[in-house]
């Protein structure tokens, strides 16, 4: 073998560069407050950086080392920076990164049972246990006619059930009924609703985006929907999707969930409840009441790579009948035909899903259960809704910001009050708060709009946030509002 050239497949090899590789993962966890929370790159920065086009000869892992540290990394938002407050949190964990780097090891491709049993087997069980955490109704489990999958993202999740929901539908009532069917939703639902809408040929026009307004904190009013149902009824349409949102994107808001499964049960329509960001929240007792409905649903999604130290991706969705999913997304080729497949004993994945491959998600979702255990991550999750509410008091003592939305979670929606309450000039200002802060480098926050206002957010939630970081970050907001405040005051 020549010197020092890297096989595709070697065990010492491998042991020799993961170990070099894990010291480099290690020390930028070290070092990662040094970095500008957002990067500060210019678009195309990097094409100017790396030749345009691959090597003839290997390199060494060192020299491509060094190139992460100067040209990657100055690219790179950092998700996991104590002071990232944007979005949502994306959770990284040593239990999530060590169930990643055994995953990527064994490296198998579980769309069925055969492919590799413990892969399903494995996800249908960790599934089940994440349900009870969360106490879920048993139609959930995979105990019975329903079940647990891990998908990709929500935006996965949400796409499978509407097409589950579409083609059980339409078996009901005609193939030839696509366009009568109706799909419910708030204005604060998130946008992929809308891009499942288009994936399954559900015309624009039978997208009913109902508004939200302060008055209920932003969530989906039962009687706004009935009436929508019943206007639709009465002109010969066909409701068949609700989507109920626990933890809405720009606001966190909560949809009530009794009221409005209520009504989708008495209309026939699917009821999907999509808790992406909060779901997490709700293995604490005292949050479990915000999913309290769930009962009426069809279907239930969150992320536990959004706020439960699972490393990306991994969506957990829950539904009652799994033979919706299958009837609607399996395919049966003949070079995939198997006996555990033909005799109905197994659970394939591929049918619960767009793609055919997946990966071994299962297992950083089973680490982070159990080198974590369940007291500890409800006491992560306190921790940051208890800095979240440290930071909307420290909001409240400062006259010129307000709080514009109540907070329930870990995320604070806030802005800076305009001299004269002048809608359009507080827009601006706020923007411009936005921009100045994040190009400091040393937090990043994100923004959304709320009836007309553009509204600051601040989400607590990355894995090394303390009570230090959440202080900083409002002594950088504050120093940044009066210097834009002393700027116009002069102009």
């Amino acid at each position: 073998m020549e010197s020092g050239r890297l096989k595709p497949m070697d065990a010492e090899q491998l042991r020799e560069n993961a170990h070099k590789m894990v010291d480099f993962i290690a020390d930028y966890y070290k070092s990662i407050e040094n970095f500008p929370v957002l990067s500060q790159v210019q678009p195309g920065y990097l094409h100017k950086l790396i030749p345009d086009c691959a090597p003839n000869h290997p390199e060494s892992l060192q020299t491509v080392l060094d190139d992460i540290q100067a040209k990657i990394l100055p690219g790179v938002t950092h998700w996991q920076s104590p002071n990232y407050f944007a979005y949502y949190p994306s959770n990284s964990s040593v239990a999530g990164f060590l169930g990643e780097m055994l995953s990527a090891g064994l490296n198998i491709v579980g769309f069925s049972w055969i492919t590799s049993p413990a892969a399903t087997e494995l996800e249908m069980i960790v599934l089940d246990w994440l349900g009870k955490l969360l106490k879920l109704p048993s139609d959930f489990l995979s105990t019975g006619e329903g079940g647990g999958v891990i998908q990709g993202t929500a935006s996965e999740a949400v796409l499978v059930v509407l097409l589950a929901a579409r083609d059980k539908a339409l078996k009901r009532v005609g193939k030839n009924a696509l366009e009568k069917l109706v799909v419910y939703s708030s204005d604060q639902t998130h946008s992929a609703l809308q891009k499942a809408c288009q994936i399954g040929g559900i015309h624009p026009e039978s997208f009913r985006v109902l508004k939200t307004d302060c008055s209920t904190n932003y969530s989906l009013s039962p009687d706004l929907l009935a009436e929508s149902v019943s206007r639709d009824l009465a002109a010969g349409l066909i409701p068949f999707f609700l989507c109920a949102t626990v933890g809405t994107t720009s606001s966190t808001a909560v949809d009530p969930l009794p009221a409005l499964g209520k009504i989708a049960k008495s209309s026939g329509m699917w009821f999907h409840v999509d808790a992406a960001y909060a779901g997490s929240a709700c293995i604490c007792p005292e949050y479990r009441q915000y999913i309290d409905g769930v009962e009426e649903a069809d279907s239930f999604n969150m992320n536990a790579h959004k706020w439960l130290l699972t490393n990306f991706d991994c969506s957990a969705l829950w539904v009652k009948d799994r033979n919706a999913l299958i009837q609607s997304l399996s395919t049966n080729p003949e070079f995939l035909k198997n006996k555990a497949s033909q005799a109905n004993m197994v659970v394939d994945y591929k049918d619960w899903q767009i793609p055919l491959g997946r990966r071994f998600r299962s297992l950083k979702l089973w680490m982070v259960l159990r080198l974590y255990g369940l007291e500890n991550l409800q006491c992560y999750i306190r921790n940051h809704i208890q800095l979240a509410k440290h930071f909307e008091e420290l909001v409240g003592q400062d006259s010129r910001f307000e709080v514009v939305t109540p907070r329930i979670f870990s995320l604070v929606c806030f802005h800076l009050v305009p001299p004269g309450n002048e809608e359009d000039y507080g827009n601006k200002l706020n923007h411009d708060l936005l921009d100045a802060v994040n190009s400091t480098g040393k937090i990043f926050i994100s923004h959304t709009v709320l009836s007309g206002k553009y509204i600051l957010r601040f989400a607590v939630g990355a894995p090394l946030t303390e009570e230090r970081h959440v202080n900083a970050a409002w002594k950088v907001l504050q120093d940044e509002a009066s210097a834009l405040l002393a700027r116009d005051s002069v102009q």
